[in-house]
């Protein structure tokens, strides 16, 4: 297949890695910058869920959290099934600068979704995670 199947945005933030992890890491810095509400059980294997005020919701299996630069979880891209195995994998690396922190999110496995969902999901996630970093750093910078 020759579809890409990464995403990736880089951005700088004026707030020290602790900030921007518990944004990234809480229920209620999740619930307020990447959806209305949301629930985390913050360690490998542990399940979160996302919920939007027009009743949509995504479920989340947490992988990877190396407190306070790596944390990665897993999730269902729209389109599927819900009985689908599929997932796309999501990690945000946090590297500190000078009390500011860059932050690095990666989405992959795109390429394992049918022609038909691929184009349309891939698309979706580029310009949710322009929009969602956008919310990030107005919920940082509002806190």
């Amino acid at each position: 297949m020759g579809f890409p199947d990464r995403i990736e945005r880089t951005v700088e933030l004026a707030h020290p890695p602790t900030a921007v992890w518990a944004a990234l890491t809480t229920a209620e810095g999740l619930g307020t910058w990447f959806g209305e509400a949301a629930s985390i059980d913050l360690r490998p294997g542990g399940a979160g869920r996302l919920r939007w005020n027009d009743g949509s919701a995504a479920d989340l299996r947490v992988e990877r959290v190396e407190e306070p630069t790596s944390f990665g979880f897993t999730w269902r891209p729209g389109g599927l099934p819900e009985d689908d195995p599929r997932r796309t994998y999501v990690e945000f690396t946090l590297e500190p600068l000078d009390g500011r922190t860059r932050l690095t999110v990666v989405e992959t496995g795109f390429a394992q979704l049918p022609d038909a969902a691929y184009r349309e999901e891939f698309d979706a996630h580029v310009e949710g995670w322009e929009r969602e970093l956008g919310e990030l750093v107005a919920y940082l910078d509002a806190g």
